[in-house]
């Protein structure tokens, strides 16, 4: 079990994932977020190298439509 800050919130993870594996276990689409991961931003191509590890901190931001 590893844990790891998610927009300030603690969670539980069953095991060391990659972004792109944390997006879609929390249902959430990658085309449609920003993330930060120990305070650096992400690019989007490289969510399927980039691991989270024990007490890693990420920050995700939704973009949302609108008119």
């Amino acid at each position: 079990m590893i844990n790891v800050t998610i927009n300030g919130d603690t969670h539980r993870l069953a095991e060391e994932l990659n972004l792109a594996d944390l997006l879609a276990q929390f249902d959430i689409e990658s085309d449609k977020v920003a993330i930060e991961h120990n305070l650096a931003i992400v690019p989007k191509s490289t969510f399927d190298r980039v691991m989270i590890g024990d007490g890693d901190t990420l920050e995700i931001v939704h973009f949302i439509g609108g008119g």
